[in-house]
């Protein structure tokens, strides 16, 4: 469906529950990772590129403190939430992504009195794919728009990962809102996650006869679960144990002395690993891709893929079958994307091969008895935006 017919479909649905129309719509991407997992919150290295699935928001300001919610994917009921009531983990359900933004944005002295919001989103839920973030975004974007904050991509990525680790209560890092802030269209995005800077990266794969495609397992995970948070607290353990403030410190040509040095941690040494190497790999595969060398990444894929599931442990039989199969199909190279246990794997491969790699993924499923995967090309699209 084209934008403005999403827009006009969001906005004809808000009138209905509003009796008004909205005074805007807008959309924010969900995203895949190409390459740089569990990097953002140790100050590293990531590369990802926005999907065309989207979380899209019509909003109206209010003027009375009072915050209307409504999802089409979620409930039927309007939620009502009044602004001086909202508070960090107060909420377990979908409404504590739109209401956390409008919270952090409160909190940081932005003067937010109300809004209607209707939510609709074609971000697959569960799969890695920052259906979460997308939420966030669309709703800072629109407030940022309405109430005019003047925030810049990078700050609303800000105060939408806060509104995520704070009151929502899930530990991620600031990548995902990120990306649905500030990707572009026809590019990844290779961003330095300690100071924000970002480059474009051109990712046009089309071009070279290539497809990445996404291929969603079925399998949910959840963020706020107890095993990330435990990944990020023995990342800290691993950066305070060697005396830097960021996993990101340790250089690569320095780490088999740093693993020496944290001795018998055997769960430390394998994340610092992990961190170590995989922001090495980001910053190899950006050099290739600057050079033409699109091909090349694919290997590059696929060693990060071992390391997520050898050293961080965040894999899941399922990805692992994604991948194995499809290396054994012809693929360039794949990998799980994503916070991990559960969610997609990516798949680089030449465009011919399309065809065979998804029935032959297809046909592992069913032959272990898993449900059957959901398989789409991932096109680099545009960042958060208005639309109407």
């Amino acid at each position: 469906m084209e934008a403005q017919q999403v827009a006009q479909q969001v906005a004809r649905r808000f009138t209905e529950l509003y009796g008004a129309r909205p005074e805007g719509v807008w959309a924010a991407p969900g995203r895949v990772n190409l390459i740089g997992e569990h990097t953002d919150y140790n100050d590293g290295f990531v590369m990802p590129f926005a999907l065309p699935h989207q979380a899209t928001a019509a909003v109206s300001r209010r003027t009375d403190g009072v915050l209307r919610l409504h999802s089409a994917d979620v409930a039927d009921d309007v939620v009502e939430l009044r602004l001086d009531d909202l508070a960090p983990q107060s909420d377990r359900g979908w409404t504590a992504y739109p209401a956390g933004v409008v919270w952090a944005l409160r909190e940081a002295g932005h003067e937010i009195t109300g809004a209607d919001v209707h939510l609709s989103s074609t971000v697959p839920t569960g799969a890695g794919l920052s259906s979460s973030a997308a939420l966030e975004v669309v709703v800072a974007l629109a407030l940022n728009d309405l109430y005019g904050l003047g925030l810049q991509g990078w700050r609303l990525a800000r105060l939408c990962q806060r509104a995520e680790n704070v009151y929502v209560g899930a530990p991620t890092g600031i990548m995902d809102q990120t990306a649905s802030a500030c990707c572009e269209s026809g590019h990844a995005l290779f961003l330095d996650t300690r100071d924000l800077s970002q480059q474009q990266i051109p990712f046009d794969l089309a071009a070279e006869g290539l497809r990445l495609l996404v291929v969603d397992t079925q399998v949910k995970h959840a963020h706020s679960g107890g095993e990330y948070g435990k990944r990020r607290a023995g990342c800290e353990k691993g950066a305070a144990l060697l005396g830097v403030d960021a996993l990101r410190d340790v250089p690569h040509a320095g780490l088999d002395a740093a693993l020496a040095r944290l001795g018998d941690e055997e769960e430390v040494r394998r994340l610092v690993r992990h961190v170590v190497t995989e922001d090495r790999r980001v910053e190899r595969a950006v050099a290739l891709l600057r050079s033409g060398e699109t091909r090349a990444i694919g290997p590059v894929l696929t060693e990060g893929h071992a390391s997520l599931r050898d050293d961080f442990r965040v894999s899941c039989p399922e990805l692992d079958l994604v991948v194995d199969t499809a290396l054994s199909a012809g693929a360039l190279g794949a990998r799980m994307t994503g916070g991990g246990f559960g969610g997609s794997a990516i798949v680089l491969a030449e465009a011919a091969d399309v065809e065979t790699l998804t029935k032959a993924v297809g046909e592992a499923f069913a032959g272990a008895g898993f449900t059957a995967p959901r398989v789409f090309e991932a096109v680099p699209a545009a960042g958060a935006r208005r639309l109407a």
